[in-house]
């Protein structure tokens, strides 16, 4: 592993724990109904809308940090694209120990293989008749 992966995968741990740390710090839509009768967050340390800005804002770096480290992670960690020589059937190789169904024709040898001939089955006899009483 480099150490620019490793760098990446630190930043992304980092922001992604920051991020759930400022989500839960942040209040809900109906927080702010408490501050009506008396709740008091006039006098806190970033004012009366101060600290859901502050937090947003964080929040929302934290995100672009989030999502830039997992797009290099996933650059940088993607496999080497591999050289192909040919078809994906080029080396097969015909099993000889495959049945061959009586009476169907023997199939046809592969590119490339020698004409082995497989043995055909002799054809079944017509069935004999019942005796009459």
């Amino acid at each position: 592993m480099s150490v620019l992966m490793t760098v990446l995968l630190i930043v992304q741990v980092i922001s992604a724990l920051t991020i759930i740390v400022l989500v839960l710090l942040q209040q809900g839509k109906g927080a702010d109904m408490g501050s009506a009768f008396g709740g008091g967050s006039a006098g806190s340390l970033f004012g009366a809308a101060g600290a859901a800005n502050f937090l947003s804002r964080i929040t929302k770096w934290a995100a672009v940090v989030f999502f830039v480290a997992t797009a290099a992670l996933a650059y940088l960690g993607r496999p080497a694209p591999a050289v192909s020589q040919g078809g994906v059937m080029e080396n097969h190789r015909d099993d000889a120990s495959i049945p061959v169904v009586p009476g169907a024709a023997a199939p046809a040898p592969s590119a490339g293989q020698p004409d082995a001939s497989v043995p055909s089955a002799p054809e079944p006899a017509a069935p004999a008749e019942a005796p009459k009483n």
